[in-house]
């Protein structure tokens, strides 16, 4: 299998940041072609009133249009716990075909079981257009695209390398940001370290792109990074870093952190592909909130 799909391709990358989750969402465009992909769009919610508006996402909606392009993909890098997928409803706008990893099965098992959620949930990914396996070889326009199944962070992360860009999800972010978390269900960190060093055996030059940024150190928030910026600086998995030396970090430094504000709403919407749950009888949608379970 061939990681890189053909590095000389540089793909236009517009970027996005929602201010309320640190998440950046991305516009890849192929320059040959009007063809795009929106990876990880945001569908915003304020948790406390219990709405949805689409701030977000009717501004990746809007630059999609006023560069008239054509969605081919929504790409979801992994099953987020910090913000609600915005894909169907950018699906219904414009179109395109929402894919997730494959191992999106194994994640809706266990949160399936979080949820107590009944036999009318299914639980083989159907809800997604696109399930990607490893190493699978695909195109947006004319550019050459693979997926890597990269978990660690959760089972079902992957990273997908258009051209000389990467798109890393949660498990890498800014050098001096370090590596995502590996402690919810399903997750790993010496997985996690395999999945990353696969992603750091890409060509030095290769451009990684982040999912999440914080500013640490009160700096400008900053998504893009190169392999060879990570390999030299990363504050966790910089080369000379061993999987033991990280995977003790990892773990300590998990225990210190707590759950994402919006992870019992994300999870619950973004396993059923951004899908709200089903309304009641009265009209009205409700989510689930389990007690001493998470």
């Amino acid at each position: 299998m061939n990681d890189n799909p053909g590095p000389t391709v540089q793909p236009d990358v517009s970027a996005f940041f929602d201010q309320s989750t640190n998440t950046i969402s991305y516009v890849v465009r192929d320059p040959a072609s009007d063809a795009c992909a929106i990876i990880d769009p945001v569908l915003n919610l304020d948790y406390a009133a219990g709405r949805i508006s689409h701030a977000g996402a009717d501004a990746l909606i809007a630059h999609v249009r006023a560069q008239q392009l054509r969605v081919e993909w929504l790409i979801e890098t992994h099953v987020h716990a910090d913000h609600l997928s915005a894909a169907p409803y950018i699906r219904q706008q414009l179109g395109g075909r929402i894919g997730i990893g494959q191992h999106i099965t194994a994640v809706q098992e266990t949160f399936a079981r979080v949820f107590d959620e009944g036999r009318e949930f299914h639980r083989d990914g159907s809800q997604f257009d696109h399930l990607f396996s490893d190493g699978e070889a695909y195109s947006i326009g004319g550019m050459p695209a693979v997926a890597l199944h990269t978990p660690g962070h959760t089972p079902a992360c992957m990273t997908h390398v258009v051209g000389d860009a990467a798109f890393v999800g949660d498990t890498l972010f800014m050098p001096d940001g370090g590596t995502a978390r590996a402690d919810f269900p399903g997750g790993d960190a010496a997985m996690l370290f395999r999945s990353i060093r696969r992603v750091l055996e890409l060509p030095p030059q290769t451009r990684l792109f982040m999912c999440h940024d914080y500013g640490p150190g009160g700096r400008d928030i900053a998504w893009q990074s190169t392999v060879a910026a990570e390999r030299a600086e990363n504050i966790h998995i910089r080369d000379g870093v061993g999987e033991a030396e990280f995977v003790a970090m990892r773990q300590a430094r998990d225990k210190t952190l707590g759950m994402p504000a919006l992870i019992i709403p994300a999870l619950q919407v973004n396993m059923r592909a951004g899908a709200l749950p089903e309304p009641e009888a009265s009209g009205k949608r409700f989510l689930k909130v389990p007690v001493d379970v998470l």
